[in-house]
């Protein structure tokens, strides 16, 4: 089975990969999704890090009004790809931007001729055939399927159930642990549901999941608890509170937590282990509130919030070992300030903050993988109205 490197995103326990927009980290090591690209050497660790950016490393245009980015091998040669969800709630066509080897995307092309309201584009093998298929969740035009080649072309083949809804965010994920790929989807205004896979790239109908009514932006899956099946964490907004809804097995999710003021109005949380005590901690980027760092107190059960940042409505967050010391760092994009990056310092107790670029635009999306194969992870945002931007991991000179 074949993972992307995406929204967001990294995946729990036997499957990990590089990034997520809203995402999960397992317990285990980072380690290279099949298809990644590896680095020659191991690199050194724990060496203060800067990230740099140029005109050539830009995807798109100022006017794409681009929601998240993915990195994933769409062709099968080794390195990472990059996938773009364009539109949001106004009609834009979605991108591919093949990488040339050195972390250089100097040739792209539509996802599929069709134009959409898209929000989010995750990659994985959803019909085993070895390759990265990619699922489009549209706002109000449905969640579609492409199938790739394996060379990284692809064909719309139909949507993965009959609805029509408010999406925002969507994700690829073996929620049933039955070694195939599901479909989890969020709505802002109704209910979110998820997608369960025969093994072929058919999906069973929806189930929801959450409040009927609810505005949830993201979801984040991990085992929190500890009991062998997938729990989930959901990034609420317009005055509800966030939740965690534990899975009782068989995926029902019959006990609700709460977390946060209940003002947070929430745009993204990442399930990863932060402190390296082997429980799932949760990170929240947030409108209404400083971001925050949950850490587990035993499974499931979280400790006060730990804040960091300040008010500058963060919409995107992911994880990754930026620095390669051996403990997860942040990555956050924001509407009302410059995006910034996260060192994990006193065992994700305090956070060293390091902005990123010149540029205050409307991030919506973050990602973090080793596009140059270096063994570093870059980091990529997406802008709504802007270029987006990708920035290289690169050693800071003194």
């Amino acid at each position: 089975m074949r993972f992307a490197l995406c929204s967001g995103p990294f995946l729990p326990m036997r499957h990990l990969a590089a990034s997520l927009t809203v995402s999960t980290v397992g317990l285990a090591a980072l380690g290279a999704v099949d298809g990644a690209a590896q680095s020659p050497s191991a690199p050194s660790s724990g060496a203060p890090r800067t990230f740099t950016t140029t005109n050539r490393l830009v995807f798109g245009t100022p006017s794409d009004l681009t929601a998240s980015i993915v990195f994933a091998d769409v062709d099968g040669d080794g390195d990472l790809d990059a996938l773009l969800a364009n539109g949001r709630h106004w009609a834009q066509v979605n991108e591919v931007y093949i990488n040339n080897g050195d972390g250089q995307f100097t040739f792209g092309y539509p996802l599929g001729p069709e134009k959409a309201t898209s929000y989010a584009v995750p990659a994985g093998d959803i019909d085993g055939d070895g390759d990265l298929d990619v699922i489009v969740a549209n706002d109000r035009a449905g969640i579609w399927i492409y199938v790739n080649d394996g060379r990284g072309n692809f064909q719309r083949v139909g949507s993965v159930g009959p609805e029509i809804e408010p999406a925002r965010s969507a994700q690829l994920f073996d929620l049933d642990q039955d070694g195939d790929l599901d479909v989890i989807v969020t709505n802002r205004g109704t209910a979110n549901g998820f997608y369960l896979n025969d093994g072929r790239g058919r999906f069973g109908p929806k189930q929801a999941f959450g409040d009927p009514d609810g505005s949830t932006i993201g979801v984040a899956m991990g085992d929190i608890d500890a009991d062998g099946d997938i729990d989930l964490v959901l990034a609420n907004r317009d005055g509800q509170a966030n939740q965690i809804l534990v899975n009782r097995g068989n995926l029902t999710f019959d006990e609700v937590r709460e977390f946060g003021t209940g003002s947070d109005e929430t745009r993204a949380v990442v399930l990863a282990d932060l402190n390296r005590d082997g429980w799932l901690d949760v990170v929240a980027a947030n409108i209404g509130q400083p971001n925050a760092v949950y850490l587990a107190e035993a499974p499931g059960r979280f400790g006060a919030g730990i804040a960091f940042g300040g008010d500058e409505a963060s919409y995107a967050a992911t994880v990754a070992d930026l620095d390669q010391d051996g403990d997860l760092d942040l990555v956050v994009g924001n509407v009302q300030g410059r995006n910034a990056v996260y060192f994990n310092e006193d065992q994700a107790r305090s956070w060293r903050e390091v902005l990123v670029g010149e540029e205050q635009e409307s991030t919506y999306g973050v990602a973090a993988a080793d596009v140059t194969g270096d063994g570093f992870p870059e980091v990529a945002f997406a802008n709504s109205e802007a270029l987006n931007r990708l920035f290289l991991n690169r050693p800071t000179r003194d």
